[in-house]
């Protein structure tokens, strides 16, 4: 799933690519991804992109023309993504998506139709698109917690999400969207692995604990800030793979401690951590809401 550093470099290159083009066609392809529909489509033929920015981890590319702004915002989900095509389409677009035809959108621009695909992989599909005239008629934008790299966001203001949290795990508040925007399951594992954490310890802590994970977190999203800036859509996955250095990679040895590094399994994610670095040696028993074996 694309998070924070991933999204804020999707809107850093398409930004770039699109503004100041005109929309030529807009197709959404995969019916059940819109979850809007006052505002159809086609109404984006004609309009010129301004601009593109990030709420958390949702999308937002701005079109001006008759009438009041259209914002085309976008959640990618675990399995979606935003391609960009330099020129028209080898084929022509297909309604609804499946594992074999992920395509879920697509953008035409005036005047050679380059523009922009917007996939999902899999058959979970979680896609969303909505066109709306202020990115906060979108209710998960519109509650979003305090982006965590703004000035605003200091370490006293952590302190008080970590204390309001209480003996919640400190995993589940890091990836809470509604606490934190933007934080996803990839960089709350790698936030924790630096701050020496385990994923399952209540998010009360000591001013020192709270100040090491304040920086880890810090850390963290700008170094894959940093990492990402300057590529484009399409080398940004193997740019975040490639600078994990806990999440997706149990059985590996921590780069730090030498520890196989292990995972925890849920129904429908996982979590990888080191227990070298961040449980002490104890290793955390593969189920739900585990505790540390004894």
């Amino acid at each position: 799933m694309p998070e924070l550093p991933e999204v804020h470099a999707l809107a850093v290159d398409l930004g770039a690519r699109l503004a100041g083009r005109v929309v030529r066609r807009f197709d959404v392809l995969a019916f059940p991804a819109l979850k809007t529909f006052a505002i159809p489509p086609e109404s984006l033929v004609g309009r010129t992109v301004t601009g593109v920015a990030r709420h958390g981890k949702f999308l937002d590319v701005t079109f001006e023309g008759e009438g009041p702004d259209v914002h085309l915002v976008m959640h990618l989900a675990r399995a979606g993504w935003v391609r960009w095509r330099d020129g028209e389409p080898k084929s022509s677009a297909r309604r609804g998506a499946s594992a074999k035809n992920p395509l879920a959108a697509r953008l035409l621009l005036e005047p050679d139709g380059a523009g922009l695909d917007v996939t999902e992989a899999g058959t979970k599909k979680s896609l969303q698109i909505h066109l709306v005239h202020d990115a906060q008629e979108v209710e998960r934008v519109r509650t979003l917690g305090p982006e965590p790299l703004e000035p605003a966001f200091t370490l006293d203001v952590f302190r008080g999400i970590l204390a309001a949290a209480g003996r919640a795990q400190i995993k589940g508040v890091l990836r809470d969207q509604a606490t934190i925007a933007g934080i996803g399951n990839a960089y709350s594992d790698e936030i924790l692995w630096a701050a020496h954490m385990s994923p399952f310890r209540p998010a009360a802590m000591t001013a020192d604990e709270s100040e090491r994970l304040y920086d880890a977190l810090q850390s963290t999203l700008r170094d894959a800030i940093a990492r990402s800036e300057g590529l484009q859509a399409s080398e940004l996955k193997a740019e975040k793979h490639e600078g994990l250095r806990v999440h997706g990679r149990a059985g590996e040895p921590c780069p730090v401690c030498g520890t196989v590094i292990r995972q925890v399994i849920f129904s429908d994610t996982s979590l990888q951590y080191c227990p070298g670095c961040q449980t002490g040696g104890k290793v955390l028993a593969d189920r739900v809401l585990s505790r540390l074996l004894k």
